[in-house]
């Protein structure tokens, strides 16, 4: 029994320390987002930066964690002006930008990360992008209006009364009822099937990696091929969004929204 006791006392012991970090991590993540609104309301942006970004180092990575540190970026990128007189000389345009797609990740439905990053692309020079379908407009905007935590918990509402339903339409004598029954459980089965469509693609969305931002000065060059000697195909600016096709040593294969692909140095994109 004693021996029981002593591996007790060993295993508390050897928790504390984790306990006492993770408290201390809670602390220090409380104290930067506190500097950082400061800094920001301070109209000290680099500040704000380190602050949010070092909250999001300790893993308090939040939808409005991703959203301050973006706006915090923009700001920041429109105070530093190159010689040539443009703004965001390095890079902060482009880090705004996948900030902005992190918090939607993390919250779709945020309608402020939403309009301040079509403000952001604005910037950018990405005016090849293939037109969007209307039928395509509607269900991205169907399935930004939630998380897909929020669309699968609907989803399950809709199936028990669904089953409800059908029982109560086994189950009823009464024709005038049954009738009802059997219309609104086919209503409520169409309900069902669209919320878990939708529900499985917000997960889809945000469980792909594939997606990154241009980050860099001012344009970065695209290359034919994996080799710095080889053709320009292109020169994106900062922010474009792009797809990752595969990576090779210091360079990614990348695809843009037209179709067309290149390589580009992988310090100059940032996975969303």
């Amino acid at each position: 029994m004693k021996r029981y006791i002593y591996i007790l006392i060993l295993l508390l012991a050897a928790l504390m320390p984790m306990r006492v970090e993770a408290a201390d991590a809670d602390t220090t993540a409380e104290a930067m987002w506190r500097d950082g609104i400061e800094a920001y309301a301070e109209k000290d942006y680099q500040r704000a930066v380190t602050c949010f970004e070092q909250v999001v180092a300790l893993g308090y990575a939040t939808d409005d964690t991703y959203y301050n540190l973006a706006d915090a970026y923009f700001k920041l990128g429109q105070q530093n002006v190159t010689s040539a007189g443009r703004a965001f000389a390095q890079g902060e345009l482009g880090r705004a930008i996948v900030n902005y797609y992190r918090a939607l990740k993390h919250n779709p439905a945020m309608k402020d990360a939403r309009y301040n990053l079509e403000l952001a692309i604005d910037y950018t020079n990405d005016t090849e992008s293939i037109p969007v379908g209307f039928v395509t407009i509607i269900w991205r905007a169907m399935s930004n209006a939630m998380t897909s935590n929020g669309w699968a918990i609907l989803s399950v509402i809709l199936l028990f009364v669904t089953l409800a339903l059908v029982l109560l339409y086994l189950l009823s004598q009464r024709i005038g009822l049954r009738k009802v029954a059997f219309f609104v459980a086919l209503v409520t089965l169409v309900g069902f099937i669209l919320t878990t469509a939708l529900s499985l693609s917000q997960r889809s969305s945000y469980l792909d990696h594939s997606h990154a931002v241009v980050v860099c000065g001012d344009t970065t060059p695209v290359h034919a091929s994996p080799d710095s000697g080889s053709k320009i195909i292109r020169q994106p600016s900062q922010g474009v969004t792009v797809a990752i096709v595969r990576s090779l040593d210091e360079w990614s294969e990348i695809e843009f929204s037209d179709g067309e692909k290149g390589w580009i140095r992988t310090t100059f994109i940032e996975r969303i």
